[in-house]
């Protein structure tokens, strides 16, 4: 029976200083080249994945956006994705407004994949992390409210005052899937809405039906990982990991600055480091 290994990124599979060690990249590697199903799925993009994972072999479709896409690792294909009608995209967005929030928008327009900001209303913590993102092909900074919601809408997040977003939350989560937590890293409070049914659990499975898998193994350290924990077989939560995913997790394994899913791997391939 073949199995799929599936790891979240930032804080799993990336050490604290967001890069990957030698010891993870040829332990994936080599099982990759034995033949053995790895992946990952990630709240980031393709494009910002792709900088944090150089030198990671790693040739499966990846999850990407918490689970909005299947993006083919090599040449960036979207082999499926979960998106917005124009209605929701409008609710969403006057529930942001309405509560003098200021969302980044994730959406394809004109053949191109963006994320769309209001540069005028922009929180101070989103102002922080657009800017850790640059460069980034994607950046499109608006100085309005013209254009944030053009073409295929499948992603909002916003970073600000938790109250704000405690009030938007509660009148989305019944309809969409909405992650609402203090990031445990920044210790900014974070709302992400997505359509319904994208999260990494429904990627997840889908990626392990595409790849014909019997049994899918997840690694993770987040609060958005849960979903994901639930729907495989086996999770192994990172020891940095929030205490809520821990108590999902099939098993607790070193931290991610101490290679613990690297580890993991091998010993369930049975290889011996």
């Amino acid at each position: 029976m073949k199995t799929l290994y599936i790891s979240d990124l930032d804080g799993t599979l990336l050490r604290s200083d967001v890069t990957l060690s030698e010891f993870t990249c040829r332990t994936v590697a080599e099982l990759t080249g034995r033949g053995e199903l790895i992946s990952f799925a990630t709240a980031r993009s393709r494009t910002t994945a792709a900088k944090v994972t150089a030198g990671l072999t790693v040739p499966l479709p990846i999850v990407a956006y918490n689970g909005a896409f299947i993006v083919d690792s090599q040449s960036g294909e979207i082999l499926h994705k979960c998106l917005f009608s124009r209605e929701d995209t409008e609710r969403i967005y006057r529930e942001f407004t309405s509560r003098g929030l200021s969302p980044v928008v994730y959406h394809i327009s004109g053949g191109r994949e963006l994320y769309s900001y209001n540069e005028r209303t922009i929180s101070p913590q989103t102002r922080d992390f657009v800017e850790s993102r640059r460069p980034d092909p994607r950046d499109d900074p608006l100085q309005g409210e013209g254009g944030m919601t053009d073409g295929e809408v499948f992603y909002f997040n916003c970073i600000g005052d938790k109250d704000r977003l405690l009030g938007a939350y509660e009148e989305l989560r019944d309809s969409f899937e909405v992650l609402f937590y203090d990031d445990i890293y920044s210790s900014e409070r974070w709302l992400e809405v997505m359509p319904k049914g994208a999260d990494k659990a429904a990627a997840a499975l889908r990626l392990k039906e595409m790849l014909g898998c019997g049994r899918m193994v997840a690694f993770g350290d987040a609060v958005n990982d849960i979903s994901l924990f639930r729907a495989a077989d086996e999770s192994y939560a990172v020891a940095n990991a929030d205490e809520r995913l821990k108590a999902e997790a099939t098993g607790v394994i070193l931290s991610n600055d101490e290679d613990g899913p690297a580890r993991k791997l091998r010993e369930l391939c049975g290889e011996h480091f």
